[in-house]
């Protein structure tokens, strides 16, 4: 009779341990549950909710901001009230909007099971960083520390509104931001492709082979305006990456350019001017891709489109009126002869007195001095030892586009391409080349090679530490979603022929304000796409007779990048145009605006007005080019020249 009781004794632990083991499963249901530290007021944000799928869930609710939403789980399906989701795998997420600060709960019969605190602030906080790093830019000519500044005060958003914020806002700048841009991959390709393409710039000047393209091209190219045609022509040659096509066309041109007393800043518009612009609208590039990626994504949430991803980006690429309309200008001013604003100044000042660059202007004095990589006057000058590094170069990019690449065409391939593995690898490859001619002819030693290599490298790290803080203040922008605030402000009660304009000035201030053309890229097309269809069905436009509004938008979207790219201080080929240019940044901008605003309101008032009501697009692109000649005509004055 005693040994019932003691049994039961004994399996009392056993049902203790079961019981724990069924509350952790019951607690395990909900997995985890995480929102972003910091959102804006009212702007919605994503949840990420990973559960077991397997459990029911009926018994739980979801509270965001105090506000409590009940939500039901049928057939792997996750609903709640005026609470969007969306499901993949064991991961659900929930768009939600919140007024204040608190956090994202979710509870069973009361009890908190997983939650996520969050960090609601007004949405105008977050334009004021990139604003606060152009302001000091601009003001002070000093791009570093307005973007650090920029940088420290979004940190400080990011964490609280207080002394301790800024604090840690400070801290978070460097092992936060900084490191982050640093650590990503495709951006330390660019500072590592960078870096190479100096050296072997660094190499290829102090061999004599970049003089010997001077001397070659200065034969042809002996006025300015030879010497500026030249500059152009070269940047539509090297149509497919727009970081390859600034950092080759910069350093090879800037020798002549340097000859022929034309300014750094009028080299550094010519370079940014047909870099992302060709690169945009050429057929077969490393933007191309993205984009048509991006396109493919947005169709397949619209399938009343009856397109193909690529096919609606040829047919948008003639309303891409800012880009077409920057290359014409571009060879229009140099055959012209005349500039006007801040670039006639800069103009006047290199042929009167044969200084290129500004006397107050911020670049590394060596190397643009090039002190170390200047070729031995006793030593020959052969061209070719710097064409074929560059040939190298520019074919290497070509083939590893192609090998990275995937599918049935050229289009194919090379849209599908590793751009960033491609570069490295012709980068690398172009070193390698330049380092052999040298030693191999005994135009250099070996450790001469090396010498030039790392002067070459060094000419470049100025300009990579802006690329970089540039890069962190991007970063916080994700963080405070400038672009989703943007996005709410302008983005209501559209009749469909206003919907290009609005896109293409919304994402000229996304680029402006992020300095990124293509995180405007990847932010826009989804949402404005779908909102241009949308409006388009509303209004009865969704025929193929009335597609030139989605045609327009996408295009837009991808010009409206381009222009705030050339307009922004901190945007990332704006700076890898002023370096490779030899330029001071600033002093760039200052000199650029004009002209990128010139194109711009045109582009907008001849081409993509006109064309939202049907005007077809090659009218637009003529009445434009008409007025952007007659506006260097009775805005521009010549430029003095110099007797040679």
């Amino acid at each position: 009779m005693d040994s019932l009781p003691r049994r039961a004794l004994r399996i009392l632990p056993l049902l203790a341990l079961v019981a724990a083991f069924s509350a952790s499963v019951t607690q395990a249901q909900v997995v985890q549950v995480s929102a972003p530290s910091t959102v804006l007021k009212d702007i919605p944000f994503d949840v990420l909710l990973v559960v077991d799928d397997t459990l029911g869930l009926e018994d739980y609710v979801a509270s965001v901001g105090g506000t409590t939403f009940p939500f039901t789980v049928s057939e792997a399906e996750w609903s709640a009230t005026d609470m969007p989701i969306s499901y993949a795998g064991n991961v659900w997420t929930a768009t939600v909007t919140a007024p204040e600060s608190g956090q994202v709960q979710v509870l069973r019969q009361g009890r908190e099971v997983a939650a996520s605190p969050f960090s609601a602030i007004p949405g105008w906080l977050s334009i004021l960083p990139p604003l606060i790093a152009i302001g000091i830019a601009l003001v002070f000519k000093r791009v570093i520390p307005a973007l650090f500044v920029g940088i420290w005060f979004g940190a400080a958003f990011a964490v609280a509104l207080t002394p301790a914020g800024l604090w840690k806002g400070l801290l978070d700048t460097i092992n936060v931001y900084v490191l982050g841009a640093m650590l990503d991959g495709g951006r330390a390709s660019i500072i590592l492709f960078s870096f190479l393409i100096g050296g072997m710039v660094g190499i290829v000047s102090r061999n004599g082979g970049m003089q010997g393209i001077v001397n070659k091209i200065v034969l042809w190219a002996n006025t300015p305006k030879r010497g500026q045609l030249s500059s152009a022509s070269m940047g539509l040659a090297i149509f497919f990456d727009d970081y390859a096509n600034t950092l080759v066309v910069g350093n090879t041109m800037r020798p002549v350019t340097d000859k022929l007393r034309i300014s750094r800043e009028k080299l550094a518009y010519i370079v940014d001017s047909t870099a992302a612009p060709v690169a945009c609208i050429a057929f077969v590039t490393t933007w191309i891709g993205y984009e048509v990626g991006l396109i493919g994504d947005v169709l397949q949430s619209i399938p009343e489109i009856d397109a193909s991803p690529y096919g609606l980006f040829l047919s948008s690429v003639p309303y891409s009126f800012y880009p077409i309309l920057a290359i014409f200008f571009v060879f229009v001013v140099a055959l012209s002869g005349r500039d006007f604003g801040p670039m006639l100044k800069a103009e006047t000042r290199a042929r009167t007195t044969g200084e290129v660059l500004a006397a107050d202007a911020q670049i590394d004095s060596e190397a643009a001095e090039g002190k170390d990589i200047q070729p031995d006057p006793t030593k020959p000058m052969r061209m070719i030892n710097a064409i074929l590094p560059v040939a190298v170069l520019v074919g290497g990019v070509m083939v590893g586009l192609y090998v990275t690449g995937e599918g049935d065409s050229i289009r194919d391939i090379i849209g599908s391409s590793d751009s960033y593995t491609s570069l490295l690898w012709a980068s690398l490859l172009s070193v390698m080349v330049a380092a052999g001619l040298s030693v191999g002819q005994r135009i250099l030693t070996l450790a001469e090679t090396i010498e030039a290599w790392y002067a070459g490298l060094k000419s470049m790290m100025f300009a990579m530490i802006i690329l970089v803080l540039a890069w962190s203040l991007s970063e916080v922008t994700q963080t405070l979603f400038t672009a989703e605030y943007l996005v709410s402000v302008l983005g209501d009660s559209l009749r469909p022929e206003f919907v290009p304009v609005i896109v293409f000035l919304l994402a000229a201030a996304t680029a402006f304000a992020t300095g990124s053309s293509w995180g405007a890229m990847g932010i826009l097309l989804p949402l404005v796409v779908p909102l241009a269809w949308a409006v388009m069905v509303i209004n009865g436009m969704a025929q193929a007779h009335d597609y030139h509004i989605l045609y327009s938008t996408v295009s837009c979207i991808l010009a409206g990048a381009v222009w705030g790219d050339h307009c922004s201080p901190i945007s990332d080929t704006t700076i890898l145009s002023s370096m490779a240019s030899g330029c001071d940044h600033i002093d760039h901008v200052r000199t650029q605006l004009p002209y990128a605003l010139a194109v711009g309101g045109v582009a907008i008032f001849f081409g993509t007005i006109p064309a939202a009501y049907g005007l077809p697009a090659w009218v637009g692109l003529l009445a434009g080019a008409a007025v952007l000649v007659a506006v260097i005509r009775l805005a521009g004055k010549p430029v003095p020249e110099f007797a040679s």
